[in-house]
């Protein structure tokens, strides 16, 4: 609005007279105060049109920019009737995109200045779920401390509810600083000075709310391990004092609770008997150190546990949950706490790119009810094995023997080709069709990622698996797996066995597996070492002079974290959120 303060000088029927002054006066009422902005990028697209430049301010409800046109482009090709699609760089870090409408420009057909409001006012930056990680009001409330991305100036904003997921905030109406959609690459989380989380964060919503201030809805883009389970374990001690995550175990009252609950038992502690100070050691370190490999979660009262389930890194980008135990003579329902409580962790985890967790998997024993009804059962429900898929796989302990005689001719034992691995494919998904060579990844190298191998090594650790391939002239039979870590990492050794997948069952003699078997058994320095072999009705018709049990192999894409979840609920009637039910 211009306000002229004229003179007036007549006035009738007919019209008016005034006298104008020489200076005038522009008035106006901006919803949202302005900020200058360093060193941020600007790309515009529309229909083909293209320009870039820089961001000069912004508010959180409009953004003015200087552009100019590629030299492919015009600015006589801009409808500024018509929407465009910007996007906001500083770097290589992409600060905002989204479609905006032009408000007003000014310039030449070299360079214009074009003020825009970006439309959309609440991102989806996630699929939508009923199955969400409580939001707590914490008390005191943790603050919010980043530098901001376009206005590169220092900003704090108290948390009014949070999750694993993101956090909420207000702002004032007249001074707010959060656009929707805008990306911020680095902010902390202070918990009242005595903890501070750092993560990535995207606003993902701004809505009005009483007392002219501003609600502000962020979702949280990615966080290391480490600080995701710190995170978890403050929101979840709020909702119940019992359930811990990946925090310091007292060594002695774990093994106690691995006797006392039968998952250790005698013939299994027999097998780590004499390599029973490698195995504590191996434990101290994961339960004491907790380094990003393995979390734990365990469900205690007056530090006695009554559950215990733990995950444990085993590829590239899988999951292995296994030593699920509980006390069922003390609390009969804590089998199912602390499944519930790793099923927190995985709702929000598998997001994070951080986390590297497309899969999560577990072997379970048929005879063994409980995983049975659990993990079975959602796959057997899902009926989809790209969804949830199981495979059996017979077990036996192989004797370690020297090399021996070498195999006959014709049969030939080397690392697997990319024909041999395309082989084993076709053969995986026409039997069985699951997500087993998905977790193994065979042949899949990501020179932009740190290996597994190089982690567990910088950590302390051991883990490596190689596959080999067993031809008869050329044709594939077999393609065995040699899986190698730490002793102890899983108490059932099944990431220290050997994985053998058969793809011609009829053509593979069992003596011909055996020297096969035993050209491998040098890498493991010890008397025995587990062999599971696929399919599982190999062994039915060879004459086997070994004992051998069933394990199933149960895979789930980490995606379906929310099926698995409602699967639970309906099946066993368990409610999604923690309650404090623990015996006095």
């Amino acid at each position: 609005m211009i306000l002229v303060p004229a003179v007036l000088h007549k006035i009738d029927k007919n019209g008016l007279t005034v006298e104008l002054p020489l200076t005038s006066y522009a008035i106006g009422h901006r919803q949202a105060r302005r900020y200058a902005c360093q060193e941020v990028v600007v790309e515009l697209v529309q229909s083909g049109f293209q320009a870039k430049g820089k961001l000069v301010d912004y508010s959180p409800v409009g953004l003015r920019i200087r552009v100019r046109p590629e030299p492919s482009s015009s600015f006589h090709w801009l409808n500024p009737d018509a929407r465009v699609v910007i996007c906001l760089r500083h770097g290589q870090q992409i600060l905002f995109s989204g479609i905006c409408r032009c408000i007003r420009e000014q310039g030449k057909l070299q360079e214009r200045e074009i003020v825009l409001a970006p439309l959309d006012r609440h991102i989806n930056r996630f699929k939508r779920s009923q199955f969400r990680n409580p939001r707590q009001h914490l008390v005191p409330s943790p603050t919010l401390i980043f530098d901001h991305p376009l206005s590169r100036k220092r900003v704090q904003l108290e948390v009014c509810d949070i999750s694993t997921s993101g956090f909420s905030v207000y702002e004032k109406a007249d001074e707010g600083v959060l656009l929707p959609g805008m990306i911020l690459p680095e902010l902390t989380i202070d918990f009242a000075s005595t903890s501070s989380l750092k993560c990535s964060a995207q606003v993902i919503y701004r809505l009005e709310a009483e007392e002219a201030s501003i609600r502000c809805g962020l979702a949280i883009l990615d966080m290391d391990m480490s600080t995701y389970s710190r995170l978890t374990h403050i929101l979840t001690k709020a909702l119940d004092p019992h359930a811990y995550i990946s925090s310091e175990v007292d060594m002695d009252e774990l093994w106690e609770f691995f006797f006392d609950t039968g998952f250790i038992y005698p013939k299994k502690y027999r097998l780590i008997q004499s390599h029973r100070e490698e195995f504590k050691e191996t434990y101290r370190r994961l339960y004491q150190e907790s380094p990003e490999i393995a979390r734990h979660f365990t469900y205690e009262k007056n530090g006695r546990i009554y559950g215990h389930i733990s995950m444990v890194r085993a590829y590239e980008r899988a999951w292995l949950v296994h030593q699920h135990a509980a006390r069922t003579a003390d609390f009969k329902r804590s089998g199912f706490m602390v499944l519930m409580e790793i099923l927190h962790y995985l709702n929000d985890l598998y997001r994070l790119p951080s986390a590297k967790i497309d899969y999560v998997f577990s072997y379970f024993r048929p005879e063994n009810k409980f995983p049975d009804r659990v993990f079975g059962g959602f796959a057997r429900a899902l009926k989809n094995p790209r969804g949830s898929s199981l495979d059996a796989f017979s077990y036996l302990t192989y004797p370690t023997l020297s090399m021996g005689p070498g195999l006959p001719e014709g049969w030939l034992l080397q690392e697997c080709s990319t024909v041999d691995l395309a082989n084993l494919s076709r053969f995986y998904n026409h039997y069985s069709g699951g997500l087993l060579l998905d977790i193994l990844r065979l042949g899949h190298k990501n020179s932009s990622d740190e290996s597994l191998e190089d982690l567990y090594s910088g950590l302390g650790f051991m883990r490596r698996w190689t596959a080999y391939s067993l031809t008869h002239y050329g044709k594939l039979r077999a393609v065995l797996i040699v899986n190698q870590s730490n002793l102890g990492i899983n108490l059932s050794e099944l990431l220290n066995c050997i994985k053998i997948l058969i793809t011609d069952s009829d053509a593979l003699p069992w003596d011909i597996l055996c020297t096969a078997i035993n050209q491998l058994t040098g890498f493991y320095q010890r008397e025995s070492v587990p062999v599971l072999i696929y399919p599982s009705d190999y062994l039915q018709t060879k004459s086997v002079p070994f004992e051998t049990k069933k394990y199933l192999l149960w895979i789930y894409d980490a995606r379906l974290i929310r099926e698995f979840t409602e699967f639970l609920q309906r099946k066993f009637r368990i409610s999604y959120h923690f309650s404090n039910t623990l015996p006095n």
